[in-house]
């Protein structure tokens, strides 16, 4: 099996990150202790939702607040939901949850 383009695991890693902070991962700190993924790479990687269209903003005081997603633009989260397996797996992250 070939391994995924860079492209793929991009979107992917978008998509992933824009359904955890759906789901209540919404701190950097979460994402990086659900994912594994470096701090710099889920910090961009939340700033990078904007190219897609995903409308995503830091609410509350910096110690006690999170990120929310008030648009998802033109991705469809039943998808992600559906297919968050794949996509954890194709990223070679934790399969398990949430």
């Amino acid at each position: 099996m070939s391994l995924p383009s860079k492209t793929k695991t991009s979107f992917y890693r978008r998509l992933l990150v824009a359904y955890l902070i759906e789901q209540g991962f919404n701190t950097v700190p979460a994402i990086m202790k659900e994912t594994g993924m470096p701090r710099r790479t889920a910090q961009d990687t939340i700033d990078a939702l904007g190219e897609l269209d995903v409308d995503v903003h830091f609410v509350g005081a910096n110690k006690n607040g999170g990120y929310e997603i008030s648009s998802w633009g033109a991705i469809n989260k039943s998808w992600v939901k559906k297919n968050l397996s794949s996509i954890k797996e194709t990223l070679n992250y934790p399969v398990e949850t949430p």
